[in-house]
């Protein structure tokens, strides 16, 4: 009876075993700042308890899940934490069975290497020494022959030797290398959570076991790149995304998300706005403060340092939990992904886009007198997240920069300067005076004039910006002159932005020119004046 109880106890063991061995992790879904995981784990007919160790110390207990297939019964789950002291890495337990196998080779080299070293004394002392000099004398025939043997087996021995060494630095070399892994392991470890499930599996399938996590981040990333030739654009989308939970992600599906499960799911609730009158405050000397308790600062300083602790923990790797999209969207990550937990950073490709543009030459010349290149399409389905976005003009690489793909009905892409679109400033006037009875007011007129040259071999459409002066008091008058007419006003609905737009032909030059002449109160001061 004992025997068949501890027979019985030893297959109970070992199907919880590999119950644990089989769980994997399936997918991942990615949300700003926190993800979604699941494990499957594979179940023998007649398993009774699932057990899954080394999961991370900060998944959501509340958002665990889980599902069985059909003819499996899912009972109680529990959880259980495990200090970093006592939880065992699955990494390190790996590497450690590596660094076992590279000791038991070396072992082995170590027997060979003294096997050829006792044949090496062998055949040394048949150089010399008393057993040399009791042998019998050889004759010419026999000692061509001894000789010979003796440089084959000679040859063979320290070749032997030799080889060991060589395989011995290299396999010395990679135990040294899992040696500092194993270590930098152990020093970054943590706590764990160890997950264990009753059920009843009435035939052999798959428990699947889903939670939340705070901490794995990804953000977009775009490329694009202007064939000008064609005027179109292939814009790559891609993410890029890094997590240290404490648990690798091997060969899961991942899929991200712009939703956000951690923020509430609701909105405010209304409450009663009140008016009530103050009550008449009676005033008082001050009393002279007594001095603080310093054993009560001590708590308050500890408590403060606790929340900068739990902040700097909670913090995502990527802070793209400010991006505001008016509709979630998933994407799939094509294959399957190996995402370690250190942090490291991998970038995916979710697709490309090409898109026929409309291509511009835009200048500020009040501020900079550089021409640059936009280009404009429509804009693709989809949500589109703002992201870092490196520019290629003709393939040739013109900077990066931060793309807002939510601003606009369209999208607008810069790709660098533009030098064969010369743009000059000068300043005709500039005249400050007095004006109105007794000079009351001051005046200033200010005259501008911007010169564009293009110099291509082709025409190009040139969008020419101007922020003109706003008064923001009644008492300040603006006269704006401008020439020749601008096309908008308030340009994209900013305050006195106007905008010239005009075919500019190949060769051609065109001036604009700006005249205000602003008036103020004499004994006031005008902020902003040049």
């Amino acid at each position: 009876m004992r025997s068949a109880y501890i027979l019985l106890a030893g297959l109970f063991i070992n199907g919880v075993a590999q119950a644990q061995n089989a769980s994997r992790i399936a997918r991942v879904t990615l949300y700003p700042g926190s993800a979604m995981v699941e494990r499957s784990a594979s179940l023998a007919a007649g398993a009774t308890r699932l057990v899954l160790a080394g999961l991370p110390a900060g998944l959501d207990v509340s958002s665990l899940r889980v599902e069985g297939d059909p003819g499996i019964r899912i009972g109680d789950i529990t959880t259980q934490d495990v200090s970093s002291a006592e939880a065992v890495n699955p990494r390190q337990a790996e590497l450690e069975a590596k660094l076992q196998a590279l000791d038991d080779q070396l072992a082995m080299l170590d027997v060979e290497r003294q096997s050829a070293e006792l044949v090496t004394h062998y055949l040394q002392g048949l150089g010399g020494g008393e057993s040399a000099a009791q042998a019998a004398p050889l004759d010419a025939r026999t000692l061509a022959t001894a000789l010979e043997a003796i440089r084959r087996g000679g040859s063979d021995a320290y070749g032997r030797i030799q080889r060991v060494l060589v395989q011995k630095r290299s396999l010395q070399a990679q135990r040294d290398a899992l040696q500092r892994e194993i270590e930098r392991l152990a020093s970054s470890s943590r706590d764990t959570r160890t997950l264990s499930v009753q059920l009843a599996a009435e035939r052999a399938g798959e428990v699947r076991v889903s939670y939340q996590i705070k901490g794995p981040g990804w953000q977009p990333l775009y490329r694009a790149s202007l064939d000008s030739a064609n005027a179109r654009v292939e814009l790559e989308r891609q993410a890029q995304i890094a997590q240290n939970t404490g648990e690798d992600w091997t060969g899961a599906l991942i899929r991200l998300s712009t939703d956000q499960p951690r923020n509430t799911p609701q909105g405010a609730t209304p409450r009663p706005w009140q008016l009530s009158l103050r009550p008449p405050v009676t005033v008082r000397m001050p009393a002279a403060p007594a001095p603080a308790p310093a054993a009560k600062a001590a708590p308050e300083l500890m408590l403060r340092a606790i929340r900068q602790a739990d902040a700097r923990e909670e913090a995502p790797l990527f802070d793209v939990s400010a991006l505001q999209t008016a509709f979630s969207t998933e994407f799939e990550v094509p294959g399957r992904l190996s995402v370690p937990s250190d942090g490291r950073k991998l970038t995916v490709l979710l697709g490309r886009e090409n898109l026929p543009v409309k291509l511009r030459v835009q200048a500020l010349p009040r501020q900079d007198s550089t021409a640059y290149v936009v280009a404009e399409a429509e804009r693709p389905q989809g949500v589109w997240l703002s992201g870092e976005i490196q520019l290629y003009r003709d393939r040739s690489y013109v900077g990066a920069t931060r793309w807002n793909a939510q601003a606009g009905e369209k999208f607008e892409l810069p790709f660098g300067r533009d030098d064969l679109v010369r743009i000059t400033v000068t300043h005709p006037k500039v005249m400050s005076g007095e004006s109105g009875f007794i000079a009351q007011r001051g005046e200033r007129q200010i005259l501008d004039v911007y010169t564009v040259s293009n110099q291509h071999k082709q025409a190009v459409e040139l969008l020419l910006l101007e922020a003109s002066p706003v008064s923001t008091a009644e008492s300040i008058s603006v006269d704006k002159r401008f020439e020749p007419k601008p096309a908008q006003e308030n340009w994209q609905d900013l305050p006195g932005v106007i905008a010239w737009q005009q075919r500019l032909a190949a060769g051609a030059t065109q001036k604009f020119s700006v005249d205000y002449r602003i008036s103020w109160p004499k004994d006031s001061a005008v902020i902003g004046l040049p």
